[in-house]
């Protein structure tokens, strides 16, 4: 008996994650000024429009119209042709000051501490299936639109490559839940018009999959799938628009665990959405490391302008070594959930944000939230 588990991935070319990118960079640039400020920012793009709104409290002053030219240029839309370029697109900024009703919840919640930016419940998951403790499915996606942009952006291997495209990993899993083979891989890249679907193919399968695949992982029966609609020419947001936060799932785990609702890019870190979604990543990897659990999924809720989350609930499956109450309550005792300590125990008040907006805001080690520093704390408090 098989049983088949399917995650996908966009690129930074793709025009949601055009938009992530911009809100983000935005972010950055205030934080970068002004570690303080207070930054809730929506960005929509379409043919040759970028349109970008939002709520901002900060002292910083930043060109909001050449950031957004700036991520554009980078991302690789620097042709007429695509209908959306860095130079020649119109970019609409209607951005405003933030509510001072939320503004007071944030600055002075309960006992005068930071109190959480909003309501909500944030989840975080892991999985001990891949080293970085994320799903492979979805971890594949990931790689294999990385690797795709690192050729199109640094070699001339295939020149016939645009920005836009997305990726779908299934794989293929034992009635035991031993992970066995990828069953079937869908790449859909944006592509010149005077290329044919048949050397597409061929050279995503000599170029790219051995980039990233592992050995033994793919087979004669493995099936791939590249443009299935028969060509991919129109793309980016000429081809479709494209909004902040509305990738939410390839930002987080690809379908696996579970998922609160809150977007994560154009919102600082007092907004815990983002930062308690963080915490909660930080926790159950490290639930999973210390080889408490085989796979670990735990989710927070917060009250507006209450530092304290109002609950912790820990999922491992079956697969605990003690109860999932235990571990609640060990999290509970050892790790600070507060806003405040959560921006302190992560120093998010820095310009990190733009890097978040493509590929995955977890299972890369480069942000503090992925590292394994609290297994010997969370063993100890058990």
């Amino acid at each position: 008996m098989k049983n088949l588990f399917t995650s996908e991935s966009v690129s930074e070319g793709h025009p949601d994650k055009i938009a992530d990118q911009i809100s983000d960079s935005i972010l950055d640039a205030m934080l970068e000024q002004d570690p303080e400020s207070r930054v809730a920012v929506e960005t929509m793009v379409t043919t040759g429009l970028a349109v970008i709104s939002g709520e901002v409290t900060t002292d910083a002053y930043v060109d909001v119209q050449e950031i957004a030219r700036e991520v554009i240029r980078n991302i690789g839309y620097t042709k007429n042709s695509y209908r959306f370029d860095s130079e020649s697109c119109g970019v609409l900024t209607t951005i405003h000051q933030q509510s001072p009703d939320i503004a007071q919840g944030v600055d002075e919640g309960d006992d005068k501490k930071m109190g959480a930016g909003d309501q909500g419940m944030m989840f975080g998951y892991a999985i001990n299936e891949t080293d970085t403790y994320m799903p492979m499915s979805l971890e594949y996606s990931h790689n294999l639109l990385q690797e795709l942009a690192h050729i199109r952006k640094n070699t001339s291997k295939l020149p016939y490559l645009a920005p836009d495209s997305k990726s779908q990993v299934t794989v293929e899993y034992d009635d035991e839940g031993n992970l066995e083979r990828i069953h079937t891989i869908v790449i859909s890249t944006q592509h010149d018009a005077d290329v044919e679907q048949k050397q597409i193919k061929k050279d995503l399968k000599k170029e790219l999959l051995p980039n990233v695949i592992a050995d033994g992982l793919i087979d004669e029966d493995t099936i791939f799938h590249v443009n299935p609609t028969g060509k991919f020419v129109i793309g980016g947001p000429h081809g479709d628009t494209g909004l902040t936060g509305r990738k939410i799932i390839v930002d987080t785990y690809g379908g696996r665990g579970s998922h609160g609702g809150g977007a994560f890019s154009g919102k600082d870190p007092s907004k815990v959405d983002r930062s308690a979604a963080y915490a909660a990543r930080h926790i159950a990897k490290n639930v999973v490391a210390a080889e408490l659990a085989d796979e670990c999924s735990v989710q927070l809720a917060y009250a507006i302008g209450i530092p304290q989350p109002v609950s912790i609930n820990v999922d491992t499956q079956g697969t605990g070594q003690v109860t999932d109450a235990k571990l609640a309550n060990a999290i509970q005792e050892t790790v600070d959930l507060t806003p405040e300590g959560i921006i302190e125990r992560f120093d998010l008040k820095r310009p990190i944000y733009t890097e978040t907006a493509a590929y995955g805001h977890f299972g890369r080690g480069q942000f503090p939230w992925e590292k394994l520093d609290y297994t010997d704390t969370l063993q100890n408090a058990l």
